[in-house]
């Protein structure tokens, strides 16, 4: 009997931090929710439970690479050592930076932070966190006095009323969104209010929509602030006796949102809608505000962020079960890089570039020298790489020529930079492209380390896989590199535990209670405990007490006053103009499936079913007037460039806006990276850029063909104006168009895969059709559809084929015709990736077996009942089926 181990982890993707039971035997891995992690109490999204489909080396960075050629880690280290001393001995230590992640360690972090500001002597070190919720930390510190999150994911159950802002938690955040849906059912008179410019997944369980004007929510709440004022629903006692700053707050409330039917108009809504949502949060004592990306990702973002937690404050409700404003933040580890001091405007430990701090921090590490004052955040770090200011840099777990604004130009600072040092898992993104040091780093399953979530919650990442080739964790790149530049002493870690260590005692260091982040209590655990630890909330400061999930119930907060602090808000204005030219408010985000730049989630077959290409949506009175039509590819642009995505009418989008998503990048399209057009303005205060306001043109593309090809092995280069690329089961699926066909595709896809096995085609050229296929053996090995007009046969059924050992010649007339045979169901575009169900098949199952709720279809075919993330559109297609008793998807 084999083997078979078990081991308790944390998931890589968002901010919840769901905790994982990974069971391995024989090299096969099955991955379930940890019941015991108070997280997600074994709940998992779809990408969570698909994270064994992206396990496999293909596409690993497992060797140093310098100048292009393999190489020893003793040349590669050498060279980063030397170059980066280089610079700092010529032009000073600000003329070098780091770019992190929160896909890093704590550990990892914590080395990365103590080089840069504590030996280094500059502070130039940021990371992708500052696109994020960078706009949160600064809200947080300018009302408690230190970036301290109030409240916990019990706190959504509990109350009576949540208010969701700028957040998609249906997907990006599933588990919560599962926790806050279950919940209802414990509270049937519980209220869930959603502010977003777009009706998101989230609304099927909203009882209001607020489809917000984009840029107006600091408006909306000063409203409600004036509101509480004007009804007598302001906390007089707690804000008395624990805030300040109340009147002038007040006072500005009411001078630019102080009557409702003005904001109402300000805002785009219906003022008696706005009253409901007003009168809701007066009445209800138990309310949670949660905010996300579309409050945190603005040129206002902190006000934003401030707007929100004034109401809170003056109606009392923080510190309380049920009651707090929230900030779910996106990644696994950004509340971990923000304890360490990752952001560029952080020191340490939660500690600022205040003199005492700074000493503080100095004596703790016995450094020679010390960063006096932040350095460059995300924009402005490449803005200043761009102008040859910074010289060297080093880029960890992240990938900045897809994912920062006005992308091309982050490319060409890439390009003049004189040394450019990427640490990845992965051998190929578009930003490894630039690097002149290529470094292997761990990745997931592989490495070993701490992370904390949304509701600051520590918790373990454990390995469970044997590093590959030549890859090394993080915190050894990084303190090799520290020992090569003559600081051995004070980076010779040995393992995580020795940095976690470390951490933990400068929490403590000279804390008397003015610093929130302490957990003082799991300094001095021995290497067994580390590795044993349970998931633990900060602060924890005595090792026998346990912490509080919640925050500020002794009404306490760190403020020199120790008074929480209102924010008097002004009315902000956007970063960048509509115009004639540029007409329309470009807003990206996530889909349900993906993550970031998709370097892991990309491997996996089944996430490519919900999502296989970037899709823009738009309402469908702006398609038609735009000249567009469904299918028909559109381009997106300004003057930072243009990109090309596939159009679908949506009625969930107000007009004048359009949303296209953030993952696709060079390795997966041919020119879909949305970073290349958004908006690089930022929140003057958090530094944050404007990810959710880009001003754009929306035009036809003509092309002369759409086509789509399914190939067995991943073909090297695709000549088409068009392509996009995803992973499926035994093959890649390649949707393409283009201007000008060639001469013959057959030679066209021979070029692709060779001379070997025989050719089955089929062509129309009155019509502008063309179908081949290659088998080889008589096993499928390409198939391409090629038509005048994006209307194609069903990718669904097709695919299927792939797993079949031998096509019958049955089958090659039907797979030629693109209508599949009495044998083959076309299972339509995919809902439940777990279960791989697709609309076509649901909505057969909803019509024959008169499935009336998500139960029934649960019951009837799985759909809905291991992640729950595809709910949402189970519901949707419930209403659909219920409004047109016949509805088939025909694609």
């Amino acid at each position: 009997m084999a083997d078979r181990q078990q081991t308790q982890t944390t998931c890589p993707y968002c901010g919840v931090g769901c905790g994982l039971m990974v069971t391995s035997s024989d090299g096969e891995y099955r991955i379930e929710g940890d019941v015991s992690h108070p997280a997600n109490r074994g709940r998992l999204c779809s990408k969570g439970s698909m994270l064994a489909d992206t396990l496999d080396l293909d596409g690993r960075l497992l060797e140093p690479v310098v100048d292009g050629e393999i190489t020893s880690w003793n040349r590669a280290l050498d060279r980063v050592a030397g170059g980066f001393l280089e610079v700092v001995d010529k032009h000073g230590p600000d003329a070098v930076a780091f770019y992190v992640s929160g896909q890093l360690m704590t550990e990892d972090y914590y080395v990365a932070n103590k080089l840069m500001k504590g030996f280094i002597g500059g502070a130039n070190i940021d990371t992708n966190s500052r696109l994020c919720m960078a706009s949160a930390v600064a809200g947080h510190k300018r009302a408690f006095g230190k970036d301290t999150v109030p409240g916990c994911y019990e706190d959504l159950e509990l109350a009576d009323l949540v208010v969701l802002v700028g957040s998609n938690l249906a997907w990006c955040h599933p588990v919560l969104y599962q926790r806050l849906s279950a919940s209802r059912h414990n509270n049937p008179d519980k209220k869930i209010v959603l502010i977003d410019p777009r009706r998101t997944q989230s609304a099927a369980i909203a009882d209001l929509h607020l489809a917000v004007k984009p840029g107006t929510d600091a408006l909306l709440f000063n409203g409600l602030l004036a509101f509480l004022q004007q009804h007598d629903a302001i906390a007089t006692e707690f804000t008395g006796a624990h805030t300040e700053g109340l009147d002038a707050a007040l006072e500005t409330a009411n001078a630019n949102a102080g009557d409702i039917d003005t904001v109402a108009g300000l805002c785009g809504l219906e003022p008696g809608m706005l009253l409901e949502f007003y009168t809701l949060f007066v009445k209800t004592a138990r309310t949670v505000t949660a905010f996300s990306q579309g409050v945190n990702q603005s040129v206002s973002g902190t006000d934003k962020v401030n707007s929100i937690i004034n109401a809170h404050l003056a109606t009392g409700r923080i510190g309380k079960r049920g009651a707090c404003p929230f900030s779910v933040t996106g990644q696994p580890n950004a509340m971990g890089g923000r304890e360490v001091g990752g952001l560029a405007n952080q020191l340490a430990a939660h500690m600022d570039f205040e003199l005492d701090d700074i000493d503080r921090v100095q004596r703790f590490w016995g450094s020679p020298v010390i960063a006096s004052e932040p350095g460059l955040t995300a924009v402005d770090l490449f803005e200043q790489l761009h102008a040859g200011k910074i010289k060297a840099i080093w880029i960890m777990a992240t990938n900045p020529a897809v994912s920062m604004p006005d992308a091309s130009r982050v490319r060409e600072a890439l390009e003049r930079c004189e040394l450019v040092v990427v640490s990845e898992c992965v051998e190929q993104t578009d930003t490894t492209q630039y690097a002149d040091v290529l470094l292997p780093s761990l990745t997931w399953g592989e490495k070993d380390g701490t992370v904390t979530n949304s509701e600051r919650c520590i918790s373990r990442q454990r390995a469970f896989l044997a590093s590959p080739g030549n890859a090394k964790a993080d915190w050894w790149i990084i303190a090799e590199v520290a020992k090569r530049l003559g600081y051995k002493e004070h980076f010779g870690y040995t393992s995580s535990a020795d940095i976690f260590d470390e951490h933990a005692r400068l929490s403590a260091f000279e804390n008397d209670g003015s610093r929130d982040f302490n957990i003082g209590g799991l300094a001095g655990l021995t290497a067994n405990e580390y590795a044993r630890l349970a998931p633990t909330y900060w602060p924890c400061t005595d090792a026998s007490s346990r912490p509080s999930r919640r925050m500020f119930e002794d009404r306490q907060f760190f403020t020199p006053s120790a008074k929480a602090l209102f924010v008097a808000v002004d009315t902000p204005a956007v970063s960048e103009a509509l115009s004639e030219e540029y007409p329309f408010i470009l807003n990206t985000g996530r889909v349900r499936d993906q993550w970031h730049t998709m370097t892991r989630t990309g491997k996996s077959a089944r996430l490519a079913t919900h999502h296989s290409e970037p899709i823009l949506s738009m309402h469908p009175v702006d398609v038609a007037d735009s000249k567009l039509c469904d299918g028909e590819l559109a381009r997106i642009g300004n003057d930072r460039g243009h990109v090309l995505a596939r159009v679908q009418s949506s009625d969930t989008i107000r007009r004048g806006e359009v949303f296209l998503p953030m993952h696709w990048n060079e390795q997966f399209a041919s020119n879909s990276a949305v970073g290349k057009l958004v908006n690089p303005s930022t929140d003057p205060c958090s530094h944050q850029p404007d990810m959710k306001y880009t001003p754009v043109s929306i035009s036809p593309v003509e092309n002369d063909w759409y086509g789509f090809m399914l190939i067995r092995t991943r073909a090297p280069k695709v000549a088409a104006d068009y392509w996009t690329r995803s992973a499926g089961d035994g093959y890649w699926q390649y949707e393409l168009a283009g201007k000008h066909q060639p001469a013959a595709w057959r030679d066209w896809l021979r070029d692709l895969v060779g001379n070997a096995g025989s050719c089955v085609e089929f062509r129309d050229d009155a019509r502008g059709l063309y179908r081949c296929a290659v088998l080889v053996d008589d096993r499928l090995q390409v198939c391409l559809f090629v038509a005048a007009t994006p209307d194609l046969p069903s990718r669904s059924w097709i695919s299927r084929l792939f797993n079949d050992e031998t096509v019958s010649d049955a089958t090659r007339l039907n797979l030629l015709s693109g209508v599949p045979g009495p044998d083959e169901v076309d299972a339509g575009a995919m809902i439940c990736a777990c279960f791989s169900v697709g609309r076509n098949v649901l909505l057969e199952a909803i019509r024959t077996q008169s499935l009336v709720s998500t139960t029934d279809i649960g019951n009837a075919l799985q759909a809905g009942t291991n992640c729950g993330s595809c709910l949402p559109e189970l519901g949707q297609l419930l209403q659909e089926a219920r409004a047109q008793p016949q509805l088939m998807d025909s694609v």
